[in-house]
């Protein structure tokens, strides 16, 4: 086993799974590289200090260079806002440091080609925190799928949703302001990347998106007055067509009342459909037209527990229905993220893998303003 020194930028709710994540993967998988928590960067010194002691990181830094450019930080987590990324994963290529940068890759479509363009450059290891589709549920259906388990793809039914900015009168965040951090930016590249990994390439899209509390109340920090600020989208949504032939509709809200991790989807195929809600996400629901003709009176979807059979589940419970977690999710992207350093190859999804999610993003929003069917590059 050999050790490696790893840096994480921002120590905030994706900051501290990427830590639990590193810490407990080597003892999961058995990787033969094993992350050591080098140093943590937060905005300000003391801030730093103070996450890097309670996380269990070796040093910090308010300076995000300063540990970039660190001798014993030997590969990069970025889990800072996205207007960070770009800025950040080119300082760490050109010292030829592995990124692992979570979702979106950039603050823009130019971010991530930018991204991508460096990445390739330097033959840099990268990949993208996509956590959702590790699940050993959404990995089977993708090996279902992929066997022709329910036949020829030709429709698929997605959602993101949440309700986390249901109450307009609620004190805003960071997550109010910029395109960049809206639902579009925030919660549909995760659905998008699914929808890209169960059935392939979209070819065209149309899509609608949608303001539902025009103008959200934020209490200033420096002044005990209330101040009205515009605010960026709450919901979007789209049809579209995949390379494949299949057609499919995607919708996105984090005013969903109700709704809590509505990371949902329904693939349809000639032979079956598939059916999944990560509220659930230990289950996954299977229907095949050759078993339901066999079986007269008990047609139907039926459950599957995810058990040892199923991709990356044994690892962390030999026992059917008892599931895995959120949190488990990322010691999986960690595995993948340290085999990709051993072997210095790339390992999906690579920042090209997310650039094509930044480009299905932005071929929405060019729709949206133009009210037309936008194809896809």
């Amino acid at each position: 086993m050999k050790s490696i020194g790893i840096g994480l930028i921002g120590s905030g709710y994706m900051g501290k799974r990427h830590t639990v994540a590193m810490q407990s993967v080597g003892a999961v998988f058995n990787t033969p590289l094993r992350p050591v928590c080098e140093m943590l960067c937060t905005t300000t010194e003391a801030g730093a200090k103070q996450k890097a002691q309670a996380l269990g990181f070796r040093r910090s830094t308010s300076d995000w260079r300063v540990l970039v450019a660190d001798p014993k930080v030997a590969a990069i987590v970025i889990a800072s806002p996205q207007e960070t990324h770009r800025e950040i994963a080119l300082a760490a290529f050109a010292l030829g440091k592995p990124v692992l940068c979570e979702k979106p890759l950039g603050a823009s479509l130019q971010d991530a080609e930018e991204m991508v363009k460096q990445a390739q450059l330097t033959q840099s290891v990268n990949m993208v925190g996509f956590n959702y589709i590790r699940t050993p549920a959404t990995q089977f259906a993708k090996k279902l799928i992929s066997e022709g388990a329910i036949g020829d793809i030709t429709y698929m039914r997605a959602e993101h949703t949440e309700d986390f900015f249901l109450d307009p009168s609620a004190i805003s965040s960071w997550r109010a302001r910029g395109r960049a951090n809206g639902t579009m930016g925030d919660l549909a590249p995760h659905m998008v990347n699914a929808a890209l990994f169960l059935l392939g390439p979209i070819s065209e899209l149309s899509a609608q998106i949608d303001h539902v509390h025009q103008r959200r109340l934020e209490q200033s920090r420096v002044s005990t007055d209330d101040q009205q600020v515009p605010i960026n989208d709450d919901q979007g949504q789209f049809l579209c067509k995949f390379a494949n032939g299949a057609s499919g509709h995607l919708h996105f809200s984090r005013v969903a009342t109700g709704r809590k991790m509505g990371f949902a989807y329904e693939v349809t195929g000639t032979k079956g459909a598939l059916r999944f809600d990560q509220e659930d996400q230990n289950a996954l629901w299977l229907y095949q037209t050759q078993a339901a003709n066999s079986s007269a009176g008990t047609q139907g979807f039926r459950k599957i527990l995810t058990n040892e059979w199923h991709p990356d589940y044994a690892m962390f419970c030999e026992g059917p229905g008892h599931g895995t977690g959120y949190q488990d999710q990322l010691i999986i992207e960690a595995r993948d993220f340290l085999q990709a350093i051993e072997t210095g190859a790339t390992k999906w999804p690579t920042f090209k893998d997310a650039l094509q999610v930044s480009k299905i993003i932005d071929a929405a929003w060019r729709s949206h303003e133009t009210r037309q069917w936008v194809e896809i590059a």
